[in-house]
């Protein structure tokens, strides 16, 4: 199964669905782009445009601590033949905006960035962001699947699912991610009628009127 089509399937079962419950209705089209701003422009309520221009003023993550982002999200979801990847889709935005919305996650993001510096640190003597991408993958190996995972990377482990859940929740509520996915919404048809083979099975037939002013 390919990286893409896993993390689909992650964020239709229950993986993700936490945080997209969460994230949906009050975030989904804060970041259609990295550098875009998080406004989407949709009326809103005057508290609920007033709080969002308060979180968009407001800036959690550092410089540093954004690029390891971006690399993160597009080893989660990276550009293929379908669509592009998760920072082009506005990922890392959409974290800035969910940590500053959803506090709870800011502790849990911000340690687990440093964690994942400090064991590159040890590994390889430089950042995360600053590996190549052999060393970045193979750290990522050792925390991405949690049954595998050694008992001391356990942090690892667990910031890296949060990673994973906020990346895939960010992406397919995007205008890229919606795409990828292939809904394209309510749109209107016209129906051919009943098919011959089903009429002829419970012996109807359509009126010759039926078939000129209907169908």
């Amino acid at each position: 199964m390919k990286r893409r089509d896993s993390i689909k399937a992650i964020l239709v079962g229950t993986v993700a669905s936490s945080v997209l419950v969460d994230a949906c209705t009050t975030a989904e089209d804060k970041a259609k782009t990295a550098e875009q701003p998080a406004s989407s422009g949709i009326d809103r309520m005057k508290e609920e445009a007033e709080y969002e221009k308060k979180l968009e003023a407001e800036t959690f993550f550092t410089t540093h601590e954004m690029a390891t982002i971006t690399v993160l999200a597009d080893i989660i979801i990276p550009k293929d033949e379908v669509s592009g990847s998760a920072s082009e889709a506005g990922v890392p935005a959409f974290i800035e905006f969910i940590v500053k919305d959803m506090p709870q996650h800011q502790t849990p993001m911000r340690g687990g960035l440093k964690w994942l510096d400090l064991q590159c640190f040890e590994r390889y003597e430089k950042a995360f962001k600053d590996c190549d991408s052999k060393q970045q993958l193979a750290m990522i190996d050792e925390i991405a699947y949690p049954e595998k995972a050694k008992p001391e990377l356990k942090q690892g482990v667990a910031f890296f699912n949060l990673m994973r859940n906020l990346t895939a929740t960010g992406f397919y509520t995007s205008e890229i991610g919606v795409k990828d996915v292939g809904y394209l919404g309510n749109r209107p048809n016209q129906w051919a009628g009943v098919p011959d083979e089903v009429l002829k099975q419970y012996g109807y037939s359509y009126t010759e009127k039926e078939l000129k002013e209907c169908i």
